[in-house]
């Protein structure tokens, strides 16, 4: 099948903590299968109330019992290591190291939105991006419940304000001369506007959880818009053989308007049941209308990938479509009988690189992570080719329903660095779930981004080999 994803429940019943020494500074959690039934059995000697219980064992029972003790212990070992492969004890490789752990962290940031993906994925002046990372960390901090670390907050936002204010000759020179003068207003507004870095520095002095949050958001919004002003195109160059594949050189905006496939309706917060719903990948952040679904589709991170969706949805040949679901994902029809699509290779940003890597996945128990990662729900991605998995699917995409209890403690999906992901749901969310088997596209459009898109040369193709 053209779209192999991970389809099994992990049921963690049982954590085991390996350390193999306990100087180690390291501790991994592996989530096993099992769970471990004993049969007590009663002992002779009746308990005595208010003194401690003391067994006295002659030389043969107590061989007896470190025998099966011994016994019981090699059968757990076997279990663990049947069930994640293992080694036995007195391996130097049973320590495991933090990075080849990351699927069992439950410290492992990685963006649970859409949206915050989307502004990590901009490629921007590192000044910036030094402010980004100040701001995004507060996100954290204010998860902490209780007593939130408002001292720690205050130093992120003067950390953020400082860069902003010394380096603000680099960072407007770093803005193309034809936005210049738009930038010049959002960079004011970032200091010194409404929910701007001052505004969340007096609100973080209030100590006003809530506040911060409004606050946080806005000026995030803020730093995304005059980021993506500083990235009008691809900061890498395409390797010569894919020059040929239509390519999305920044972000565009795709509206679907799904059709129920039944005589159901899609149920909307706060309005009337409708047949149809509309569902849009966009850029930007736009709020179009009601009962819509919004994707971002990053050619920043993946040209290729997203081109080819774009070129296809011009074409119009998602009109029509029908769609299937699973337990973890909405999916196009396979799309046979088109033949407008490029057999495109995968294509995957690892984080902290500059450019994709092209087909191969990634190994996240190695420690790499994508740039637009799977694991967040509401991600659009391609499925795989037919021929190989170092392709994808010229036609078939589908929306992942991440669910965190099918995912590693790290909150990271098993299938993670697998397939070419190339936008993210931030909009209407909801409506994903209410699709069903055999609900159908009734039209895709491309609705910006047009000016985005570089189409190959007339007649130019490429296909998988064969």
């Amino acid at each position: 099948m053209a779209f192999p994803l991970c389809s099994s429940i992990i049921s963690h019943k049982l954590f085991i903590n390996v350390s193999t020494t306990p100087s180690a500074p390291h501790r991994t959690f592996y989530p096993t299968h099992f769970i471990s039934c004993f049969n007590s059995v009663k002992c002779q000697d009746p308990p005595r109330s208010g003194r401690s219980r003391i067994i006295c064992l002659s030389k043969k029972d107590l061989t007896k019992r470190i025998s099966h003790l011994k016994s019981l212990i090699a059968i757990v070992v076997l279990s663990v290591q049947i069930t994640f492969s293992l080694p036995l004890f007195g391996s130097d490789s049973w320590f495991i190291s933090p990075a080849r752990a990351i699927l069992y962290s439950p410290d492992t940031k990685i963006p649970r939105t859409g949206e915050l993906a989307l502004r990590k994925a901009i490629p921007a002046n590192t000044n910036m991006k030094a402010i980004q990372d100040s701001l995004e960390d507060i996100s954290y901090l204010l998860r902490i419940p209780q007593r939130k670390p408002y001292g720690t907050m205050e130093g992120n936002v003067k950390k953020a304000l400082k860069i902003a204010v010394d380096e603000k000759d680099s960072i407007l020179a770093s803005l193309p001369a034809e936005l210049r003068e738009r930038g010049s207003l959002v960079y004011a507004s970032l200091i010194d506007g409404k929910g701007g870095l001052q505004g969340l520095l007096q609100s973080i002095k209030d100590q006003d959880a809530d506040k911060v949050s409004v606050g946080l958001a806005s000026t995030l919004d803020t730093v995304a818009e005059l980021e993506l002003l500083q990235a009008p195109g691809l900061s890498f160059l395409l390797p010569e053989q894919y020059l040929q594949y239509p390519r999305l050189t920044g972000r565009g905006t795709v509206e679907f308007t799904i059709e129920k496939g039944d005589d159901s309706s899609f149920s909307a917060v706060g309005g009337e049941p409708r047949k149809t719903a509309t569902i849009q990948m966009v850029v930007n952040y736009q709020l179009i209308s009601n009962l819509c679904v919004q994707i971002v589709i990053d050619g920043y991170s993946a040209p290729l990938t997203a081109g080819n969706f774009a070129k296809l949805v011009m074409d119009g040949a998602y009109n029509g479509a029908k769609l299937g679901c699973s337990n973890q994902a909405v999916l196009s029809d396979k799309g046979l009988d088109k033949n407008s699509g490029y057999s495109v290779p995968l294509e995957i940003m690892p984080a902290g690189q500059f450019e994709p890597l092209y087909r191969t996945t990634l190994s996240v128990q190695d420690g790499e992570l994508p740039v637009l990662p799977l694991s967040v729900y509401g991600a659009v991605a391609m499925a795989h080719s037919e021929v190989s998995d170092e392709y994808s699917s010229p036609y078939q995409f589908f929306f992942y329903l991440y669910d965190k209890r099918s995912a590693g403690l790290g909150g990271i999906s098993f299938d993670e660095g697998q397939f070419s992901v190339f936008g993210y749901t931030t909009i209407g969310r909801d409506i994903l779930p209410q699709i069903k088997t055999g609900d159908i596209i009734r039209s895709a459009k491309l609705i910006e981004g047009q000016d985005r898109l570089v189409l190959p040369k007339e007649g130019a193709v490429w296909t998988a080999p064969a």
